[in-house]
């Protein structure tokens, strides 16, 4: 009978050779932060107007850009958390309308002397119930958001006009025109104008912090988020889409309201014709700040800058001589130029 013999078996020593790491390429990096590509246009921007317009390079093109973009960032923030979800919201500007005519006629009536924190809240609780029907629709019709609050923007827009009114308001009452005079800091320039930095300022940077802390701090940002990548998905993780839905419509709503407050309060002018079909541009900041439009991505640092973007083609090219009907024709080539380098690097 044979015998077997357990011999120790050596293995000679393997040394690993890890794969070599190779650098980012730009792609990578454009995916991970698609906010670069919109502040290396800005950049560019501004040193062609400045180069041409020297004047451009002063404190008071940029407090004239804060007190231009103050209404249309707090529409930005508001839309930024609805296209994360994965949805589009195109009524917020009617929100925004209504709600603003409607309370400063309503305060001009009945309490003249109303303090602007009271009209301020008014205008947010205003905003977030108009904001919330829409969330309501959306998620019991099942419906397409953009079909939904393209309806409830004409719903909205024809109770202000037929039912509240059509008159401008050149008074308005004494507490929101003495906010939208409030300077945060100003001086005087060379040429002796009063360069002013507004208050509402405030209001955006308040707006920014809690929109970045509720995405990326809370449940309630992961669950939109997760929503904007898919909603069976979400809903297997156990988000309640219902709330989500709510949530959504009702921050961009009361954004809407506090922006539509501020910007009475800034023009000192009611005009009921204001806000509506600026849309487009809102959201062609969002989209060139790197939000998809599929949902579940953007950031509120994109957002801003998308927004200074959009609102140097609006404010600023005209200083160089450019048409202002060119101004579409400049945002339209940035948002496919975008659009082509963040499909080409998905499809890497």
């Amino acid at each position: 009978m044979s015998s077997i013999t357990n011999r120790t078996m050596t293995t000679p020593n393997v040394i690993e050779i890890a794969p070599e790491v190779k650098p980012p390429t730009w792609r990578a990096k454009l995916s991970r932060n698609p906010e670069w590509f919109t502040a290396g246009l800005i950049v560019v921007m501004c040193v062609v107007v400045g180069a041409i317009n020297p004047r451009f390079f002063q404190l008071a093109t940029l407090f004239d850009l804060l007190h231009s973009a103050t209404t249309m960032s707090l529409f930005a923030l508001g839309t930024l958390v609805v296209l994360a979800s994965g949805g589009i919201d195109v009524s917020f500007t009617a929100i925004g309308a209504l709600t603003m005519y409607a309370i400063t006629k309503a305060v001009f009536a009945w309490w003249p002397d109303a303090p602007f924190a009271l009209i301020l809240i008014v205008g947010a609780l205003g905003g977030i119930v108009l904001g919330v029907i829409n969330g309501v629709l959306v998620h019991r019709l099942k419906a397409p958001s953009l079909i939904v609050t393209i309806g409830t923007q004409y719903l909205y827009r024809g109770i202000l006009l037929t039912f509240i009114g059509t008159t401008f308001f050149m008074n308005i009452p004494h507490s929101m025109d003495h906010f939208g005079r409030i300077p945060l800091f100003f001086y005087h320039t060379a040429d002796g104008l009063r360069a002013v930095l507004p208050a509402s300022v405030l209001a955006l940077v308040i707006a920014a912090v809690v929109t970045w802390w509720l995405l990326n701090r809370t449940m309630m940002g992961r669950g939109v988020y997760a929503m904007g990548g898919s909603l069976a998905i979400a809903e297997r993780l156990g988000y309640n889409l219902r709330v989500i839905h709510l949530f959504v419509f009702g921050y961009t709503g009361m954004l809407a309201g506090i922006a539509g407050i501020l910007h009475v309060s800034n023009n000192r002018l009611a005009n009921p014709f204001d806000l509506v079909g600026t849309e487009l541009d809102v959201i062609a900041a969002v989209i060139l700040g790197g939000a998809r439009i599929t949902g579940g991505t953007g950031t509120v640092a994109g957002t801003l800058l998308g927004v200074v973007l959009v609102t140097l083609i609006n404010s600023v090219l005209i200083l160089v001589g450019v048409p202002s009907t060119w101004q579409k024709v400049i945002i339209g080539a940035f948002i496919l130029i975008a659009g082509t380098l963040f499909a080409l690097q998905r499809k890497s």
